[in-house]
C-alpha cells in the first residue's frame, strides 16, 4: 500500500567526491514535502570518504 501525500524520497549525492576524482560515492537517502519546498535540495552533509563535511544535493 503506497503512502499518500506530498512526502517523496529523495537521494542527495556529494559535489565535491566528484571532483575529488577518489573511487566511490557519498550518497544519502532522506525524504522531503513536495509541497513546502518544490525545489532541489541541498545539504551540508558528512562524507566518510573525504572525512569531512560537504553539499550534497539531490538528484535525479
Amino acid at each position: 500500500m503506497a503512502k499518500k501525500g506530498n512526502r517523496v524520497q529523495v537521494i542527495l549525492e556529494c559535489t565535491e567526491h566528484k571532483d575529488s576524482g577518489m573511487p566511490g560515492t557519498s550518497r544519502y537517502i532522506t525524504t522531503k514535502n513536495r509541497k513546502n519546498t518544490p525545489e532541489r535540495m541541498e545539504l551540508k552533509k558528512y562524507n566518510p570518504i573525504l572525512k569531512k563535511v560537504t553539499v550534497h544535493r539531490e538528484i535525479k
